[in-house]
């Protein structure tokens, strides 16, 4: 509900609550918000909607052994579909949600409504703001042991959205060791074959591994390989795997020194996000704001 009222009041758009009026305006005076009227309130449970989104919903879902009445039912109870369902029909341009459920269990009710975009993989990209560098993380949400092909999206992907957000990519691909996989390292040969597929393309931005953290992010370090092809400190960081990826990000949050942002959710073919349990209201306005930017976007 904060957040809510700061995304209104700084202009940033519409926000939308999916709740009960009773409850949600209740709240608003426990807390000293004034200001309820002016807050767009949905009751999935009395939309005027509910049948179009059933039947959409449906219609998607009646070979995945849902019956009509199961749609009816997530439509009716479950915020989160009937969120994505408004975003899919284009009565509302994203959805922020995540905040009292698991991020499995909302990515899941989430793609009841909304596809992944095609040629495209749904995964986390978390990023870190601080005074002398922005630095994206990728995957740090959802596959736990990802291919050398799904590594080599995720660069493409990643790039892409931190061009979009102003900066030129240089995208390092990550390892325990600098150019050698040593023998049965599964995940150093999936980095190494992800950097292989990237070569088989032209890609119009810079990349290479498989490199530790130190080499790509440290210039002074980089010197001792000639050869590689990053020109720079690298500010896109390609995890090896989910572990290694949403540790390092919850540990540099919770150390400071910077602002975490995300993970968002990249991939979907329209913008939904899912916030993490201990997000602040300034960071469900900051994913609120870059949703509707890439709902900008997208309409372009």
């Amino acid at each position: 509900i904060r957040a809510a009222m700061v995304f209104r009041n700084a202009g940033y758009g519409n926000p939308i609550l999916i709740g009960r009026d009773d409850v949600v305006k209740r709240t608003m005076e426990g807390l000293g918000i004034r200001g309820a009227d002016a807050l767009e309130i949905h009751n999935a449970r009395l939309s005027k909607r509910n049948k179009y989104y059933t039947d959409y919903l449906y219609k998607r879902l009646q070979r995945s052994g849902r019956l009509y009445r199961d749609c009816q039912r997530m439509v009716n109870q479950d915020r989160n579909v009937f969120a994505a369902c408004m975003v899919a029909s284009g009565d509302a341009d994203a959805m922020i949600t995540g905040l009292t459920r698991a991020s499995h269990t909302c990515r899941k009710e989430i793609l009841h409504a909304i596809d992944v975009e095609e040629d495209q993989q749904l995964f986390g990209l978390t990023i870190m703001v601080t005074r002398e560098r922005t630095v994206f993380i990728a995957d740090t949400m959802v596959h736990e042991q990802p291919t050398g092909e799904q590594l080599a999206d995720f660069a493409i992907q990643s790039a892409a959205k931190a061009r979009m957000l102003g900066h030129e990519p240089r995208v390092a691909l990550l390892s325990h060791s600098n150019f050698d996989v040593p023998p049965g390292s599964r995940l150093g040969e999936e980095v190494r074959r992800a950097v292989q597929i990237l070569d088989s393309a032209k890609r119009d931005f810079a990349y290479d591994g498989e490199m530790t953290a130190s080499v790509a992010l440290d210039p002074a370090l980089a010197v001792f390989y000639p050869f590689c092809r990053l020109g720079g400190a690298a500010n896109v960081l390609i995890m090896p795997g989910l572990y290694s990826a949403s540790i390092s990000s919850r540990m540099l949050q919770k150390l400071g020194g910077g602002t975490i942002i995300g993970p968002l959710l990249v991939g979907l073919s329209k913008p939904a996000q899912v916030i993490r349990l201990d997000a602040t209201v300034s960071d469900i306005v900051n994913e609120a704001v870059l949703a509707g930017h890439d709902a900008i976007k997208r309409k372009k």
